[in-house]
């Protein structure tokens, strides 16, 4: 049997069906740029309600809501990959993108409490919203996802803008950056994959 050729096209063809393939296997709709993204934002928003209105010194430990959201992520997680059949390139790089941003979070965390002490919260932000631009902005840019790319550039603009703001203040831009970055990309995406689910 003759083996079947492929143009230039054709194959150009194939090759991006690959890729929106990958696009939607990753996408999943949006689901965890959406918990993540509102986990953060509630809490950024309680920290500086705390802070701001009732002082209270303890407003940090709104964030170990964020356990939970690591324990859900990684269930979640595990799940889709049971179903999965095939596990694209696209694929590992995303995962190594979130991996890294995960343990430099974890670095930069304890570097800021340990180098910098009392003046940890000025800079805890600042750097956060900082790093949140990274593994955001290469997401976009590997699955040429607009949103992603335009959040990814928003949280280093918002990093930069913090620098010259009130701690306390600087939990809201934290909270605006994740409605830029994940919870906005987060329902576009949901809204894609719904479309393209009920089209298959």
């Amino acid at each position: 049997m003759q083996e079947e050729q492929f143009s230039g096209d054709e194959s150009l063809r194939l090759i991006q069906s690959m890729i929106n393939k990958a696009k939607n296997q990753f996408s999943e709709n949006g689901h965890l740029y959406l918990i993540w993204g509102w986990v953060v934002l509630v809490c950024s928003i309680t920290q500086f309600v705390l802070l701001y209105f009732y002082q209270y010194e303890k407003s940090y430990l709104v964030w170990f809501a964020c356990w939970g959201a690591f324990i859900y992520q990684a269930i979640y997680i595990y799940r889709r990959e049971k179903k999965k059949y095939v596990r694209t390139y696209t694929d590992e790089i995303i995962a190594y993108v979130w991996v890294a941003f995960v343990i430099l979070m974890v670095l930069f965390g304890f570097h800021f409490g340990k180098v910098l002490g009392d003046d940890y919260y000025k800079f805890i932000s600042p750097g956060f919203l900082a790093l949140y631009g990274l593994p955001t902005f290469l997401s976009g840019a590997i699955l040429r996802f607009r949103p992603l790319v335009i959040g990814g550039i928003c949280c280093w603009v918002l990093s930069a803008i913090s620098a010259f703001v009130n701690n306390d203040f600087q939990l809201l831009l934290l909270g605006l950056a994740v409605i830029i970055a994940w919870i906005i990309p987060g329902y576009i995406l949901q809204n894609k994959y719904r479309k393209q689910s009920a089209l298959s």
